[in-house]
């Protein structure tokens, strides 16, 4: 690695831990005691994620526990050594999870069909009870500022609502709190520092690669955004830090009566 590229490696994995931690601050998403399961697919999210975690699990004054989970949704083709390789070699505790989600994905949803929903639920299912099994009580999700962003224009646009990705939330059942440390961290920051740490990503043949997905479109159109008005993502994310419910319609909120 150049002399140059070693020092845009250092500024944007400070970047990101610093993104990372304040995110941790501001939302009180990790104290003392945790046992933390982060979720890890093979992505550049996930294994950023985990590099940032264990980054604080060594350096802070925060004592809690990690466990890398991944789930074999049995797609083909799917390498099942890669990940086992990797933890092995980084010396984390893990757990790899079978489930055929995928052929029950592809009977279930028609052709052409956004299989994302089903998709999610099957796993979120599984991945709880594997926490359970592991006596986690706080899951990490690997979704960043972009996913946040495109979330909200997501419910804006097609689904008629203001609603986001919440840096946390706790299950229906009340379980385990679910955490996403990188809420405020950038996707191009993140893809960088993944290509950097040249980490072996595994690549989703299942949603990855639908055609015409309204959170695609909506992904191009923030990036078109971006290139006229630079910073917009991060504008609506303070947007979201900073809403005033009496100046909407919503009338569970204010009495207009």
């Amino acid at each position: 690695m150049s002399s140059n590229s070693n020092t845009d490696f250092e500024k944007i994995t400070k970047k990101l831990r610093k993104d990372t931690w304040n995110a941790i601050v501001d939302y009180n998403l990790i104290q003392n005691g945790d046992r933390i399961m982060v979720c890890l697919s093979g992505g550049k999210d996930s294994y950023t994620l985990l590099d940032i975690l264990l980054h604080y699990q060594k350096n802070s004054n925060i004592q809690f526990e990690l466990v890398a989970v991944n789930l074999d949704q049995k797609q083909p083709g799917f390498p099942v050594d890669v990940l086992p390789k990797y933890l092995s070699e980084l010396g984390v505790e893990y757990k790899i999870v079978e489930q055929d989600t995928y052929s029950v994905v592809k009977e279930k949803i028609a052709e052409g069909k956004t299989t994302c929903s089903l998709c999610s639920r099957l796993r979120r299912g599984r991945l709880y009870t594997t926490a359970e099994e592991l006596n986690c009580n706080k899951l990490a999700l690997g979704h960043h500022r972009d996913d946040v962003v495109s979330t909200f224009l997501l419910n804006l646009f097609f689904g008629g609502k203001l609603e986001a990705m919440p840096p946390k939330y706790t299950t229906d059942d009340n379980r385990f709190e679910v955490i996403r440390p990188l809420v405020y961290c950038k996707e191009s920051e993140i893809e960088k520092f993944s290509e950097f740490k040249n980490f072996p990503i595994i690549p989703c043949n299942l949603c990855g690669t639908q055609p015409k997905l309204q959170r695609q479109e909506i992904k191009k159109m923030v990036s078109e955004w971006e290139e006229q008005y630079p910073d917009r993502s991060s504008i609506i994310l303070t947007a979201l830090k900073n809403i005033s419910p009496s100046h909407l319609l919503d009338k569970k909120w204010v009495d207009f009566k």
